[in-house]
């Protein structure tokens, strides 16, 4: 008997995982198997279904439950699969309550989808650590204000709303206490922090704060978009050594009619002068990046606009993904490309990104690195590379701390 959680998606699921992991711990005689899901694509859904089937096919005396953003926008596909015992939406799957009830009230409480529009602040939980993780993953935001054209998240998650910054820098010092020295700040549109919280603070204020009034080592962001991309925040960026220098942007598009389409706030030319200041300032920066491939009514030429971004920024980590069509989106209306181009076109763009990965790699070889001991066999630059570490590397160290070395034996093949 045990509980197992399943998370798809992004890294605030793997936060919101734990939670629900701490909410089941005295349900150990039962057997129970969460999917905490995600909807951003339909690929997403239909490894989830997939995997639902093949777990139940495997544990037949299980129980099986859904949570999260499938769950929130499609309640009746899982409810209605025989596999499935609940479904939980995102409000609901952060109450303790909502298990609890089903656990033993059963099939009356098995499917539980509140209005997130109505949800208007933020659970508040603590928890001590991450199963088979050195890294914490600290929920400051949820929810989005945004409207674009292609995303499913916004009804899924809710409007904006951030965590206060008090409850931000307990989690940060209980994980500190248990040996987590490097913490990624997460969320739905992380750079829309403050939203709606009555605390003078962005989300460059709230990294201050929290380096000031915590010991922690090492600080990562999630995501963040250019367009909320001020002062304050460029300052951590750029000067402040213990965040590390490693930026994900959500971009999406390299073509500005395409962005315009998609009613993303930044342009081309905005992220090629973030990506450039930052590379005045943090030498060893690597740039990570969100990007749709074949959004519709995008041409050959507006895709060589995104292909072309990527060399101009220097791009080395993509998230780069075929355009899924989501349901009760105003993109999901427009004259679609046809699905052989998109994944062609999503190739491509991996391809680059790989190639200049490599090309990253061959660069940052022989340079000293600080690395965060993942694994006994792996470890992590501060610009997120993956690295192999000798046997001996845990003869004077554990997993989660840092050390240093002076250049690079050889990289974690990808």
């Amino acid at each position: 008997m045990s509980v197992k959680i399943i998370t798809f998606g992004c890294r605030l699921n793997t936060y919101e995982s734990e939670v629900i992991k701490d909410f089941l711990k005295d349900y150990d005689d039962k057997n129970i198997m969460i999917f905490n899901s995600c909807t951003v694509t339909a690929e997403a859904e239909k490894q989830l279904r997939q995997a639902i089937r093949k777990t139940r096919k495997e544990n037949p005396e299980s129980i099986i439950g859904v949570v999260g953003c499938a769950a929130q926008t499609n309640p009746e596909v899982y409810s209605s699969m025989p596999e499935v015992n609940f479904v939980f939406g995102n409000k609901d799957k952060m109450n303790k309550d909502s298990y609890e009830s089903y656990l033993i009230n059963g099939q009356s409480n098995s499917l539980k989808v509140s209005n997130i529009i109505e949800l208007s602040e933020l659970s508040s939980h603590l928890i001590t650590g991450f199963e088979e993780k050195a890294r914490g993953f600290i929920q400051i935001q949820s929810g989005c204000d945004n409207h674009c054209t292609f995303c499913a998240t916004r009804l899924a998650r809710g409007k904006s709303i951030s965590v206060p910054s008090v409850k931000i820098i307990e989690q940060i010092n209980k994980l500190i206490e248990n040996n987590y020295n490097e913490i990624v700040l997460t969320g739905i549109d992380i750079t829309d922090y403050g939203k709606r919280l009555g605390e003078n603070l962005n989300l460059g204020k709230l990294v201050k704060k929290i380096l000031k009034e915590t010991d922690l080592k090492r600080l990562r962001l999630s995501s963040i978009d250019i367009a909320d991309v001020n002062d304050d925040l460029k300052d951590i960026l750029f000067n402040e050594s213990r965040v590390m220098p490693h930026v994900h942007i959500s971009l999406q598009s390299g073509d500005n009619t395409i962005l315009k389409r998609m009613l993303r706030r930044h342009n081309r030319e905005e992220v090629i002068e973030f990506a450039n200041e930052i590379r005045k300032y943090r030498k060893n920066v690597a740039i990570g990046a969100d990007l749709i491939a074949g959004f519709p009514t995008e041409t050959e030429e507006m895709h060589k606009n995104s292909y072309n971004l990527i060399k101009e920024i220097g791009l080395v980590f993509g998230h780069i993904f075929p355009y899924s069509i989501r349901e009760n989106t105003p993109a999901a209306l427009m004259e679609q490309v046809p699905m052989e181009i998109r994944r062609r076109r999503a190739k491509e763009l991996r391809d680059l990104a790989d190639l200049q990965l490599q090309e990253f790699k061959n660069h940052q070889k022989n340079k000293p690195h600080s690395v965060l001991i993942e694994s006994e066999k792996i470890g992590r630059t501060e610009n997120y590379l993956a690295i192999n570490l000798n046997s001996d590397t845990l003869n004077n160290n554990k997993i989660g701390n840092i050390f240093e070395v002076s250049e690079i034996s050889s990289y974690v093949n990808n």
